[in-house]
């Protein structure tokens, strides 16, 4: 099945959570957009130029519509988090996002944008364990396993169990 998604964060993003993704999503012939807030590749906490292959089209949170899109991941990066989360665009996006009943992956604490969108409360949600609190005082129900999925949103905790949840994404959209 042929699907759209999109990306996106911003600089300082956790490299790991950025990449995996990307690469899993072009293997699997998505139609993929990054979305970067500012509108231009920045580079990952760990030093990573985001986007990782070069000249890969990067657009900004005003250029992207709900409507266009059937997947949307969020990588963590607490750094990228402390400052993206205060975009109200994106916010106001994620929660567009959730509402039209679209498929949302979310790793680690990625989950401080769908916190700050009030997309959690009721939901099971992994989160990087230091989010416990966070997830709990908006209502989600912590689940520390390697991948959640709770109606239409899928997360997991950390990098190292990305492989499961990207599968459990991907089966979204098997034929």
């Amino acid at each position: 099945m042929k699907f759209k998604s999109v990306i996106i964060s911003g600089a300082m993003a956790q490299d790991h959570e950025f990449i995996y993704p990307f690469y899993r999503l072009l293997e699997a012939e998505s139609e993929l957009d990054v979305c970067l807030i500012g509108g231009k590749p920045v580079q990952g906490f760990l030093g990573t130029t985001l986007p990782p292959n070069k000249g890969f089209p990067v657009k900004d949170i005003s250029e992207i519509k709900v409507d266009d899109y059937d997947l949307l991941i969020l990588p963590g990066g607490v750094k990228a988090m402390e400052k993206i989360r205060l975009n109200k665009d994106l916010i106001k996006f994620i929660s567009k996002f959730y509402n039209a009943e679209k498929v949302i992956g979310c790793i680690c604490s990625g989950v401080q944008l769908m916190i700050s969108a009030k997309i959690v409360n009721g939901k099971k949600i992994a989160g990087y364990y230091h989010l416990q609190d966070d997830i709990e005082n908006a209502g989600g129900i912590y689940t520390d396993k390697p991948a959640v999925v709770d109606g239409k949103i899928i997360t997991t905790a950390h990098y190292k169990d990305m492989g499961p949840w990207m599968k459990a994404i991907l089966n979204f959209f098997e034929d």
